[in-house]
């Protein structure tokens, strides 16, 4: 993901990524002048004083965490680490962290820190590689904990819980207080045991213009048109009405072209990430279960009775990827970017989609990040009052007609610190208290406001965080709910996140172009999906090897009972829509919806 606040890294990525490389060999050269890094007290004091405020610890606190740290360090550079490299994807979050945190851990802690910071596609190649080469490219990586299953199976990934109680003990922070963060259930593999350690997360969210929805005039002409209120959209159905509506209907506000909808659609790997991130359990592809559906789960791949060994993505072979809903998934994406998102929208990237919403002529985008809400703050933007508080806000997103409760309600990202067995044992570990260093409750709430990207519970109930939430547009809200866990990542039942997630923008952009149907797209991606299960399940695999099923007649298995679903007579009933308030009061009384 290529954001920085409102400024978006496509074509000059690379000039952006020279500059770094120009200020890392210029900082280099500056060290090697003025010879080793000293490590002290005062330096960490320092850091405390001017940037490590407000935190959930009180000063005291902050400079006992950051003497431990000086401790650690001093024995690990007793052993000749002088310096780490990490690598994370482009994010507010991460830029904060390459820019400033990098260089406090070097001043505090004396070993230098090189974190990069690149695009997530570039990122996922560099750790295959370094995966099936057995070579280390990075000390440590923040990699997205969809690759649980990944790491789980191939045993190649240093497995935290372990490492923790063994060799990684004496460089364990006492204070990291992993009961704090609140994302290290999807960081947890079948096993029970933690590979990955929470860095940043966002949810997959519903956004819409509150100050639009709530106009008199525009409620009375919505509700005469469709016959109910217009409100936050429960279901696909009333999504697309609330869209045509904007669309067609209102076409103009403030003097400028309006848009029900909002989306991306060129053929890039961010094209991937919109349908793998839960967009066909949203439709209600997969089967109930929570975090993710069992035994389908939103990708469509089947697992057995073990709940681990994969068996299939194709509806002949049980699974669920080209079953009806999958296809519905796909053709409502298709109907709506022609029919109700800006005609630029066809052709632009994720991060360049991302901040369009916030130029004030979108009214609802049903797939949208939190990520993004940094970025839809600042002032002066047409969807920014005087005051700062915004014109917009965030809510569950709806569900297409095949969803059941007890499905999976929406995506989650969760970036997360991955250790991989070939690096270097001391230069992993010293990696290993960077990553506690960037997630300590010294430097979190901090990082928390600048990014928005949650990942302590201490944090998130800060009076800080209090005092910020009426700017943020329900995001507080949303992570102070249950709802915060209900929202997940991609699960356990994908057994090579890498080589099979690229398979999703290509067969999706074929229906895109008109190429292929969204069925005959959907077929090919299950194919494909099989055919690396079958290659993976021929080479074996550490843990849970996929094992497929025979193929059957898709009537064997499509049912109204599991999935794969049958298809529906009617896949567009009534439209339902809540009032905001209703929503906001359920988050703040500790329910989900």
């Amino acid at each position: 993901m290529f954001l920085e606040g409102n400024k978006v890294y496509g074509d000059d990525m690379n000039q952006y990524q020279q500059k770094a490389f120009k200020l890392t060999v210029f900082a280099a050269a500056m060290l090697a002048l003025s010879g080793p890094v000293l490590a002290d007290a005062k330096s960490a004091e320092k850091w405390i004083d001017s940037e490590f405020k407000p935190s959930t610890l009180t000063r005291t606190q902050q400079v006992s965490e950051m003497k431990w740290f000086i401790d650690a360090a001093a024995k690990l550079k007793s052993k000749g680490v002088t310096e780490i490299h990490v690598v994370s994807e482009t994010l507010d979050t991460h830029v904060y962290e390459s820019k400033v945190l990098a260089k406090a851990f070097t001043e505090i802690t004396g070993i230098k820190v090189i974190h990069d910071v690149i695009q997530e596609g570039d990122l996922v190649e560099k750790m295959q590689t370094s995966m099936q080469s057995g070579k280390s490219i990075y000390d440590g990586w923040i990699n997205d904990s969809d690759l649980i299953g990944t790491h789980y199976r191939y045993g190649q990934t240093v497995v935290l819980s372990d490492f923790m109680k063994a060799e990684g003990k004496e460089f364990t922070n006492p204070g990291l207080d992993l009961k704090d963060f609140i994302g290290t259930s999807f960081t947890t593999a079948p096993d029970g045991k933690m590979y990955q350690l929470p860095d940043q997360q966002f949810a997959n969210l519903y956004w819409f213009r509150a100050d639009w929805f709530a106009s008199k005039d525009l409620q009375a002409k919505f509700k005469a048109k469709y016959g109910y209120d217009l409100g936050v959209p429960q279901n696909w159905s009333a999504y697309e009405d609330i869209a045509a509506f904007f669309t067609n209907d209102v076409k103009k506000l403030d003097g400028k072209k309006v848009f029900g909808h909002m989306d991306y659609g060129k053929k890039d790997p961010s094209l991937g990430w919109r349908f793998t991130d839960a967009w066909l359990s949203m439709a209600g592809t997969a089967d109930k279960g929570i975090p993710n559906g069992l035994p389908i789960d939103e990708w469509g791949i089947r697992v057995a009775a073990d709940k681990c060994t994969p068996v299939g993505a194709s509806v002949a072979r049980g699974g669920a990827t080209n079953s009806p809903p999958a296809v519905y998934a796909l053709n409502k994406y298709l109907d709506w970017m022609k029919n109700y998102a800006p005609p630029e929208a066809l052709g632009m990237t994720f991060s360049e989609a991302g901040p369009v919403p916030a130029q004030g002529q979108v009214a609802q985008q049903i797939f949208w990040y939190t990520a993004f809400t940094a970025g839809m703050i600042k002032p002066g933007l047409p969807v920014v009052n005087a005051d700062g508080t915004p014109k917009w806000r965030m809510a569950p997103g709806p569900h297409g007609p095949y969803w059941k409760e007890g499905m999976q309600n929406g995506y989650q990202d969760v970036g997360s610190w991955t250790y991989l067995k070939s690096t270097p044992v001391n230069q992993m570990t010293a990696a290993w208290l960077y990553g506690q260093f960037v997630t300590s409750k010294t430097v979190s709430l901090k990082k928390s406001i600048v990014g928005l990207t949650f990942i302590r519970d201490s944090d998130i109930r800060s009076q800080a965080m209090t005092d910020m939430a009426p700017k943020l547009g329900g995001l507080i809200e949303f992570y102070r709910s249950p709802a915060r866990v209900a929202w997940t990542p991609t699960g356990t039942n994908v057994p090579d996140y890498p080589k099979m997630a690229q398979l999703w923008w290509k067969n999706v952009s074929t229906a895109i172009s008109g190429e292929k149907t969204a069925q005959g797209a959907m077929d090919n991606l299950a194919e494909e999906m099989d055919q690396i299960m079958g290659r993976l399940q021929r080479a074996g695999m550490k843990n849970c090897t996929p094992k497929l099923n025979e193929k059957k007649d898709a009537k064997f298995w499509l049912s109204d009972k599991a999935a794969p679903w049958t298809k529906l007579a009617n896949e567009k009933p009534k439209g339902e829509t809540i009032a905001y308030d209703t929503l906001l009061k359920a988050w703040k009384e500790g329910r989900v919806r």
